[in-house]
């Protein structure tokens, strides 16, 4: 394997995660609720995917546990800002403290554990191909179920009824109830499927990134997608654009420690958050709210007595 093939293997499985915290963070805002929770959902996942795994000695099992724990802290979630119309920006940092305190308590005893490898999907004679073997048809299942859900995403909001429902709901979820269409129930169900979704990243960075455990793991990844979001203007295919650029991010200033070009660590170390920082200012906002982003978004919803 060349040094080049190495690192472009290492930013896909850096930009996996974000990818699938950031789809699911995605449809949670096309449906009007903000949720800053994600950090604290992938931490959860994380912790819960690999105590499993390793407690039952089932890889599956932990990606199982992951995704329920993800989905645990949505529904805490979708309690307080939709059943008591709560603040939204208040209740997504309440969990995300939440998730980093309760991660930090569930995988304390399994510090220091490890668990083997996820298997690479092999596609004979493709898998074996120069350059582009590994790269396209030999990642793990985790990578080519991103890219489906990627896809599907896409599919979702702008081919189905369902879809366009849940879209013409974040942009005024008050003319949206005059219409008959059920504004709370779309929006749980779209909390619970980001939630899901952050679980399922967190699963990917204990059980396939690192494979072990450690106390504040995803290292501001929520955060980055949480502005994934911002920076594709809320559009599917713009996320799986920006994960995969904000991934080579992360994985290029480690490159670059390596190489010693004689700055900072700290700095180099800061670069994929400085990356953040600048993409959303050149996203700046128009008209008082971001590009491209709902009308509804962050608003408390009730309905009318």
């Amino acid at each position: 394997m060349t040094t080049f093939e190495a690192i472009l293997l290492t930013i896909v499985t850096a930009s996996t995660p974000l990818l699938i915290a950031a789809i699911g963070e995605l449809m949670t805002e096309r449906s009007g609720v903000l949720n800053l929770g994600v950090e604290g959902m992938m931490a959860m996942g994380a912790a819960c995917s690999f105590a499993a795994a390793v407690t039952f000695d089932s890889t599956l099992l932990g990606i199982g546990a992951g995704i329920v724990a993800g989905g645990l802290m949505a529904m805490l979630f979708a309690l307080v800002v939709l059943g008591f119309a709560a603040n939204q920006v208040g209740s997504g940092l309440a969990l995300t403290i939440l998730g980093l305190g309760l991660s930090g308590l569930i995988g304390a005893p399994f510090v220091g554990a490890r668990r083997n490898p996820v298997e690479a999907i092999s596609i004979p004679g493709l898998s074996d191909l120069p350059m582009v073997g590994r790269l396209f048809f030999g990642q793990d299942l985790f990578v080519y179920s991103s890219i489906a859900l990627t896809i599907a995403a896409g599919f979702y909001l702008t081919r189905t009824r369902s879809g366009l429902m849940l879209r013409s709901i974040g942009e005024n979820h008050s003319s949206a109830h005059g219409l008959g269409l059920p504004v709370l129930s779309t929006r749980f169900f779209a909390i619970l499927f980001g939630g899901a979704c952050a679980g399922l990243a967190g699963a990917y960075l204990s059980l396939v990134y690192t494979r072990f455990w450690s106390p504040g793991m995803t290292a501001g990844r929520g955060w980055i997608a949480l502005a994934l979001v911002v920076f594709a203007a809320w559009r599917p295919s713009w996320v799986l654009v920006g994960a995969y650029i904000f991934g080579a991010a992360m994985v290029l200033q480690l490159h670059a420690q390596a190489a010693q070009f004689g700055v900072p660590s700290q700095l180099l170390s800061a670069v994929p958050y400085l990356a953040t920082i600048i993409a959303l200012l050149l996203l700046s906002l128009r008209h008082g709210r971001a590009i491209g982003a709902p009308g509804s978004l962050g608003t408390p919803f009730v309905p009318d007595r």
